[in-house]
């Protein structure tokens, strides 16, 4: 994406950041994997509460779009969408054609899409879903003083009880399964429980700074207290906006790479991380912790990016971390798994405008199935990667 060619220019202004910005942020450690010493580090830190009753969902590369086109289907008082890549394509004629319906049945629909990133949508887009009844608003039109702060964020919630959060955008690339043609691969969450109101605030924030107006009460409907809870496992949302000290994400991915004692696996689209980020990332490897990276090959669709993390190659092999390069079509991931409970699924890159300049929203996921489901997951897609090997040019 240009957004990834623009972060690149950004690259050395990044590194060379003075005191203030990102690159002055070191997560003090040691920091806790899992238990009350994660809840502790994580609400300190990003001021997230990681909380029990809530179910997770996996959804690899186009299922996201059969459970989100389900979901708004059921949808009752409201549907509200934050994205920052939506175009025309099968991808959103199936996602327009469950909102325009729910809309002609009163259900709210308010959607914010990213100016830069969903450039055509509104003469694309826009006139069917308005037509229908929903409300639209661009987020900070291209025009103005801050270009590059962006809402990257990837979120919908339904009734305020349902959430997607992930990598996906609303465009072709992301139906299929990863592999074949031009299908990218990526990883998206749906999960239900307390943090589904977080994500509605997250929107909700985005949706004042377009004008939106404040949303109504129920979109924060309050738990049943005599209810059971909807699951067992406990998560966090993280929404990161830019900081003039240190962002969220930027915080967050510190956080989780701190805490890894054992097994450090990244999936992440864009790896040209900040200098507090990749000294942390080696100083993990040289205390033994298990540390592998999974990232684009030839089918980035940023080849200055690219050319970045292929920089930074010698360095990471010299410290045995071990490096796939994703094969059949452009790996666009973004998560991390550190031991055996803890997991992020979101839209945090490691690179420049992700972690400073972008609204960003990422899942902490506090669960061993989770997890043992995207090592799996991590592992199956190494079979469609090349290792990188010290030498190799």
């Amino acid at each position: 994406m240009m957004l990834a060619v623009v972060a690149i220019a950004a690259l050395a202004c990044h590194r060379g950041a003075p005191a203030g910005d990102g690159d002055a942020f070191v997560l003090p450690g040691p920091v806790a994997a899992s238990g009350q010493g994660l809840a502790n580090a994580l609400f300190q830190t990003v001021g997230a509460h990681l909380q029990g009753g809530h179910t997770v969902e996996l959804l690899d590369n186009g299922h996201v779009f059969d459970s989100l086109v389900e979901a708004i289907g059921k949808a009752r008082k409201s549907v509200h969408i934050d994205m920052y890549i939506w175009e025309t394509g099968i991808a959103n004629d199936r996602v327009s054609a469950a909102l325009i319906e729910r809309a002609r049945a009163g259900v709210a629909c308010r959607i914010v899409y990213d100016a830069f990133g969903s450039s055509k949508f509104a003469t694309t887009v826009q006139p069917a879903l308005e037509q229908a009844g929903c409300q639209l608003r661009p987020f900070r039109p291209a025009t103005e003083k801050t270009p590059l702060a962006r809402n990257h964020r990837k979120l919908a919630i339904i009734d305020g009880t349902v959430a997607f959060t992930g990598g996906f955008g609303i465009r072709d690339e992301w139906l299929g399964d990863g592999v074949t043609g031009e299908h990218w691969r990526d990883e998206n969450v749906r999960f239900t429980g307390p943090a589904v109101l977080d994500a509605q605030q997250a929107f909700a924030e985005n949706w004042q700074e377009t004008g939106g107006a404040l949303l109504p009460a129920d979109a924060f409907p309050e738990a049943d207290a005599s209810a059971a809870p909807a699951g067992t496992v406990r998560v966090a949302l993280v929404a990161s906006t830019a900081s003039p000290v240190i962002t969220r994400a930027e915080r967050l991915t510190q956080l989780v790479i701190v805490a890894a004692k054992h097994r450090l696996w990244i999936a992440n689209a864009y790896f040209v991380p900040s200098a507090a980020i990749l000294d942390l990332v080696k100083g993990q490897a040289k205390a033994g912790v298990d540390v592998r990276l999974l990232v684009p090959g030839l089918k980035s669709d940023s080849k200055l990016s690219l050319a970045a993390q292929h920089a930074l190659y010698p360095g990471l092999l010299a410290v045995g971390i071990r490096v796939w390069e994703y094969e059949p079509s452009m790996m666009h991931s973004k998560t991390m798994i550190a031991d055996d409970q803890l997991s992020v699924i979101g839209s945090i890159n490691f690179d420049p405008l992700s972690l400073n300049k972008l609204e960003e929203a990422a899942l902490v996921v506090e669960d061993r199935a989770t997890v043992d489901q995207l090592a799996k997951t991590f592992e199956q897609d190494c079979t469609h990667a090349k290792e990188r090997q010290a030498g190799q040019p």
